[in-house]
């Protein structure tokens, strides 16, 4: 598939959207536009009202829903533990549709279990259809595998960049060992999310079974190496490993969004349903980035202008 082809079906895929019969924009204007790049219909049992009530409390603009594979009790799900992304999430298909009713507002991913027959497959309609990345890719499989070097494959005829949650023992192993994967596909954009990508911002970091550390932290570990060495690398800054990786030294913090100025996108993945308050994890990671992104074109960046790029959006 190339690259005009795909962008061809966005654009199709995104006018017929916004021209659907009871299709809404809940897009409020605002000079400063926020893409989050992670959110989930369904999330722990979230009503649709109350995520886009959370997404407008928050000033997101743009929204990319990113869907679970199907559920299936394989040794890749754990036997089940990873349906619905270990989250409820919703798939593909309520994705698309959601996407496709909220017009401008919301973009969505495609995603599968990588290792069933018709995963690529599966992934491509979605693709076609206009999704803007594959993932989250959340299942128990070397990063490695077959059925992965497929999905990237995948990834490059579409131009998507592909999503993966690093959890040591759980979810994509073999971290240690993706430089390799970086390396044979030069043109593809990785994003890095969850414990495993954020604890080893850390050079000291040696005790993988350690997801959430604590403490300064010592520049120069795996992911500021991945990120640093390879221009197709990037970093999700969402969830509680994110915000606990953005707090934890806030000296450094300051110093890794300067350098990294350029990699590094805004993403909620949050379940609250008010966006606001103590236990809004999105509103904490918003009023983290700006506190610390050290200028108002760094902050653009983190919270816009790299999704867009990155993404295509």
């Amino acid at each position: 598939m190339q690259t005009t082809r795909r962008r061809f079906l966005q654009l199709a895929g995104m006018a017929l959207g916004a021209a659907a019969p009871g299709a809404t924009d809940v897009t409020a204007p605002q000079a400063d536009p926020i893409v989050d790049i992670h959110q989930h219909l369904n999330y722990s049992g979230r009503p649709d009202a109350a995520l886009l009530a959370h997404q407008r409390a928050l000033g997101i603009t743009t929204t990319v829903l990113l869907p679970s594979g199907r559920p299936v009790a394989s040794p890749t799900t754990h036997d089940g533990l990873a349906n619905g992304l270990q989250a409820a999430a919703l798939g593909n298909e309520a994705c698309h549709q959601f996407a496709t009713r909220h017009g401008s507002a919301f973009r969505f991913a495609a995603n599968e279990v990588p290792d069933l027959a018709d995963a690529t497959r599966e992934i491509e309609t979605y693709l076609e259809r206009g999704g803007v990345l594959i993932g989250e890719q959340k299942f128990g499989i070397e990063c490695d595998a077959p059925a992965m070097h497929r999905l990237y494959e995948l990834a490059r005829a579409f131009d998507v960049p592909v999503l993966l949650h690093w959890q040591f023992g759980m979810y994509n192993h073999g971290f240690e060992r993706f430089h390799r994967i970086l390396e044979k596909y030069p043109g593809v954009r990785f994003i890095g999310h969850a414990q495993t990508w954020w604890a080893n911002i850390d050079r000291q970091h040696t005790d993988q079974t350690v997801l959430y550390p604590k403490g300064p932290v010592t520049p120069g570990g795996l992911t500021d190496r991945y990120l640093a060495d390879y221009s197709n690398m990037f970093g999700d800054l969402s969830a509680g490993s994110g915000l606990n990786a953005l707090r934890r030294d806030e000296e450094f913090t300051r110093d890794f969004l300067a350098r990294h100025q350029d990699k590094l996108l805004f993403g909620s993945d949050c379940s609250d349903s008010d966006g606001g308050g103590p236990k809004c994890q999105g509103a904490q990671t918003l009023a983290t980035i700006r506190r610390l992104a050290g200028s108002p074109e760094v902050e653009r960046k983190l919270l816009h202008g790299n999704a867009t790029r990155v993404l295509r959006l």
